[in-house]
């Protein structure tokens, strides 16, 4: 039995009184793919940040890889090059593509290695260029932002987040900000990187690729996980209520 690449235990969180995770606990295997669905305000996406980082827990345990965080009351936080070391593990893709407008592509998908790693300038290119390769933008390498589709500048993000050579790939509402004719470009970008084996957590609204590619559904609602499993059974044949109503939104079917 494989060791779980992404481990969390009694994760909490709360701003002020208001309380958005409440005693979480996953695992998810080596080259899983883990999609989060809910409604707004069920923690989603509070939890991925939970995950990178970008968010310090209120209690609870963290493991990615080989490196494990404990957050519990009155425990002194990581400490800032701990807290980097262990941001570096995982790649995070937003809801906005949070492009630098100065860079063009490629020196978009090269800062990461070059100041986060002190990778060498040439051999960042070469990296930056294979991913710009993978996600189908070899010929954008020299394009700024502004000249790019939103399905394009989210594909540069991917490879952004992938040129730090992480462990496992978060993917916060990726899709969610693009037109509707543009989705299934990033889909596929994300569908390929499944196929491949990476470790992945994605919060989205697109069920239907959820159920396909994903190898589980976490359901959330108030900052609890209310339904977990296979993704087509969550999916097709959810047992709770909440998750019935919530997915009577939406045709899954196909």
């Amino acid at each position: 039995m494989s060791i779980p690449k992404i481990e969390v235990a009694g994760l909490r969180k709360q701003f002020g009184e208001l309380v958005v995770l409440r005693d979480i606990t996953l695992k998810v295997d080596p080259g899983a793919v883990v999609a989060l669905i809910g409604p707004s305000g069920s923690g989603k996406s509070t939890l991925l940040r939970c995950l990178n980082l970008l968010v310090v827990p209120n209690g609870g345990r963290i493991r990615i890889g080989g490196d494990a965080f404990d957050f519990e009351t009155g425990k002194a936080l990581p400490r800032p090059k701990a807290q980097a070391k262990f941001r570096s593990n995982t790649g995070m893709v937003f809801q906005h593509f949070n492009l630098f407008p100065h860079m063009t592509v490629l020196g978009n998908v090269m800062e990461g290695p070059v100041s986060a790693k002190n990778m060498p300038k040439a051999q960042a290119e070469a990296i930056g260029r294979r991913l710009l390769a993978k996600v189908g933008l070899a010929d954008k390498a020299e394009a700024y932002p502004d000249r790019l589709s939103g399905g394009q500048k989210q594909r540069v993000a991917i490879a952004r987040a992938l040129a730090m050579e992480p462990e496992v790939m978060l993917f916060d509402e990726a899709t969610s900000a693009l037109d509707p004719e543009l989705v299934s470009e990033v889909l596929g970008v994300m569908r390929d990187l499944a196929a491949e084996g990476m470790t992945m957590i994605i919060v989205t609204h697109e069920i239907a690729f959820a159920r396909e590619v994903a190898d589980r559904v976490i359901f959330m609602r108030d900052g609890v996980i209310v339904e977990e499993g296979p993704a087509r059974d969550v999916i097709d044949r959810p047992q709770q209520e909440a998750t019935r109503a919530f997915l009577s939104h939406f045709h899954t079917r196909g």
